[in-house]
């Protein structure tokens, strides 16, 4: 590749991770190469790019400035790239999809598994994000599709995929699991509540409010496992997607709420950015989820 292009790379993946020690991670470079490659750049350009403390780095004025013709420069040549890997009949290429930890762990290695049967030159870029940070990168174009909760902002495209039930996650020895049926949703609310939350309210805090209930929260997390391991130690209850649940380690005891619980879940992608052939067909492959 370009070396002005490796530097624009590395710019971008600094400014959108705050370090260069994680840019370097996730462009296989080390630290001081990230860094020197900035340096480059602000030598080259005469402007000052990043502000440098301990807390990592934030853009300048100028930063700010340049951001974006940097980042058009890098999509127009993926763009580039895209189109020569669809003259030579999807041989090689890059896919990159925006996801949930549930979706990239139950559902993204069987269709990659399928779709590599076909196309085993693409390559895959994952990024794990909530249903805010998904959204952004696709208006953004940092991602090609994304999974998402439904429905979706305008200006977005969807594929209905799956409906993921919530259910009710308790201590196996709970007054609430012993009885073996549907769970109230109202003493649920009762209990203390560890809450799978991060940025925008999650599906559980809509479910408590469109039934009129303010839940007990003690614990709020993005880490599913986390709030799994917090229940199996008896320190509260939860409300989970089904999808989390599958194939998990720990001894929880899962039921149904009285109550329909429910996310809708969809492939998602921007109305206004055109999909690269390889992502087009990508798309194709979902159904082997």
């Amino acid at each position: 590749m370009d070396s002005h292009l490796l530097k624009y790379q590395a710019f971008l993946k600094t400014v959108e991770l705050g370090s260069f020690t994680k840019a370097g991670k996730a462009l296989f470079r080390s630290q001081s190469g990230i860094s020197r490659m900035i340096d480059d750049l602000e030598r080259e350009w005469g402007v000052v790019l990043l502000e440098r403390g301990r807390s990592g780095v934030n853009l300048t004025s100028d930063g700010v400035h340049l951001l974006p013709f940097v980042r058009n420069v890098c999509e127009a040549q993926l763009r580039l790239r895209e189109q020569v890997d669809e003259l030579n009949g999807l041989h090689s290429g890059l896919i990159r999809i925006g996801t949930f930890s549930s979706a990239a762990t139950h559902w993204l290695p069987r269709i990659v598994r399928e779709f590599r049967k076909d196309y085993p030159g693409i390559d895959y870029e994952f990024l794990l994000g909530d249903y805010s940070e998904i959204e952004n990168w696709l208006f953004e174009g940092r991602v090609d599709c994304g999974f998402l909760r439904l429905p979706v902002s305008p200006g977005l495209e969807s594929r209905f995929l799956e409906r993921d039930e919530l259910v009710a996650v308790l201590p196996l020895e709970h007054t609430l699991a012993r009885s073996g049926k549907e769970v109230p949703i109202a003493e649920m609310a009762k209990e203390p509540f560890m809450l799978l939350e991060k940025g925008d309210r999650s599906e559980i805090s809509l479910l408590f409010e469109a039934h009129d209930l303010e839940s007990r929260v003690c614990f709020t997390t993005w880490d599913d496992y986390a709030v799994m391991s917090m229940v199996e130690n008896g320190l509260g209850v939860s409300i989970l997607p089904r999808l989390i649940l599958r194939r998990i380690p720990y001894r929880i005891a899962i039921r149904s709420l009285d109550v329909p619980a429910f996310r809708d879940i969809g492939l998602v992608y921007s109305q206004s950015r055109p999909l690269s052939p390889s992502a087009r067909r990508f798309l194709d492959y979902v159904s082997y989820r």
